[in-house]
C-alpha cells in the first residue's frame, strides 16, 4: 500500500513539462520505478494476450524488438518461449526503468537492454517482430516511432500494440464507439501524466497493416471504482 501511495503521488504531480522527453520521463518515473510493475499490473491489461498472439506468429529463432519496454516486465509474458527467441532488444529512454530491466535480465544473454529513442533506434538487420506495450501513447512523435517500427520489420514481419485509446465520434463500421464522456474524460485524465490518447493511433495502424487482428476492450482502474478505461490489442503483418 505504501508503494501505491508513492506511485499515486507521482501521478498526481504529473509528468514534468519543461525538459526533454528523456528528462521528463526520468523525472516522472525515477521516484516510482521500484513500484512501477506492481501498481500497473492491475491497470495495464491485454499484455499477456498481445504476447500470446505474437508468439503464434513468430518463426523460431526470431529477432524481437520492444519499443518503450521500460522495466522489462512484458518479456516475462513470453515464459519459457523466451528461450526460443534468438535476440530480444528492449529499448527505452528512461534510465530508472531500464535499471530494473537490466537487473531482471542480467543472466539472459539474448536480451539486450538499450537506452535509445524509439523514433530513431534501428537494429543492424531487419527483425521479425516489433511491439509497443502501453508505449505508443507515451511517445510525443508517435508517427515517427510507428514509421521506424515498420521500417525495421522484415517483409511478413509482425507488429503488435496494446494501449489505451478512445474512439472517434463516428468510428468505422465494426469498431466500438465510445460516448462523449469516455472520449473527453480519459483523454484529459491521462494527459496529466504524459499519456496521449488519440484515435489516430488506431487509424494509422489499420491503414499501415490491412492484414491485422484487433480486440477492443475495457479495464478497471485502481482507486477509481466503477470506471473502466478502453484499451485495444492490435497485431498486424507487414506486406
Amino acid at each position: 500500500m505504501r508503494g501505491d501511495f508513492g506511485v499515486l503521488r507521482a501521478m498526481l504531480r504529473g509528468i514534468p513539462k519543461h525538459g526533454s522527453h528523456a528528462q521528463n520521463l526520468q523525472g516522472f518515473y525515477g521516484t516510482q520505478a521500484g513500484d512501477y510493475d506492481r501498481f500497473r499490473e492491475r491497470l495495464l491489461q491485454g499484455r499477456a494476450e498481445l504476447i500470446a498472439r505474437l508468439q503464434l506468429a513468430l518463426p523460431r529463432a526470431a529477432h524481437v524488438v520492444e519499443l518503450g519496454g521500460g522495466t522489462g516486465r512484458n518479456l516475462e509474458f513470453f515464459g519459457t518461449a523466451l528461450d526460443d527467441v534468438a535476440a530480444f532488444d528492449l529499448v527505452d529512454l528512461c534510465p530508472a526503468l531500464l535499471a530494473r530491466a537490466r537487473a531482471r535480465f542480467a543472466r539472459h544473454a539474448r536480451v539486450r537492454v538499450i537506452e535509445a529513442d524509439a523514433t530513431i533506434f534501428r537494429p543492424a538487420q531487419a527483425v521479425d517482430c516489433v511491439y509497443f506495450s502501453y508505449a505508443l501513447t507515451m511517445i510525443p512523435d508517435w508517427r515517427a516511432a510507428l514509421d521506424n517500427a515498420c521500417a525495421m520489420l522484415k517483409p511478413g514481419g509482425v507488429l503488435g500494440v496494446v494501449d489505451f485509446y478512445h474512439s472517434t465520434a463516428r468510428p468505422d463500421a465494426g469498431l466500438v464507439r465510445h460516448g462523449a464522456f469516455t472520449r473527453k474524460f480519459w483523454r484529459r485524465w491521462f494527459a496529466h501524466d504524459g499519456v496521449r490518447l488519440d484515435p489516430e493511433h488506431l487509424a494509422a495502424l489499420r491503414a499501415r497493416f490491412p492484414r491485422h487482428e484487433l480486440i477492443e476492450s475495457r479495464a478497471a482502474v485502481p482507486y477509481l471504482p466503477g470506471l473502466r478505461v478502453p484499451y485495444y490489442v492490435f497485431v498486424g503483418r507487414k506486406a
